[in-house]
């Protein structure tokens, strides 16, 4: 069973948030339109230095939904309410500690949808 726990942040840590949120906006835009400029090391290694702070992201693209998840804040997209799965994250889930054993500082913002309606049926 997850459980989430609200902690009360330090005005750093709320803007190592906001530095890991940039971070991967930048990881998903690179995806979707290439790595030319072979940026995604220097992405890497601003990751690597946040988790030496004990700052890490998931991205939970592709992973199956239910509502007892703590972790996610879901929007279902289309009419299906089974069988869900994460199609889109608006904001990926934050976490402090080792990965673990850590705790969720910001909840993921996700869109769900049913798998059949993803395949078209």
């Amino acid at each position: 069973m997850t459980r989430t726990i609200v902690v009360q942040m330090s005005e750093a840590e709320r803007r190592l948030l906001v530095v890991l949120n940039q971070v991967f906006e930048i990881e998903k835009k690179l995806s979707l339109h290439g790595d030319p400029n072979n940026l995604g090391r220097n992405i890497n290694r601003i990751k690597d230095a946040m988790e030496e702070l004990s700052f890490f992201y998931e991205d939970p693209t592709g992973q199956d939904f239910q509502e007892t998840r703590t972790d996610l804040e879901a929007t279902i997209s289309g009419k299906g309410t089974e069988g869900l799965k994460v199609v889109e994250v608006i904001k990926p889930i934050i976490r402090v500690g080792q990965r673990d054993l850590s705790r969720v500082v910001q909840k993921g913002i996700v869109v769900v949808e049913a798998v059949n309606e993803s395949k078209g049926e």
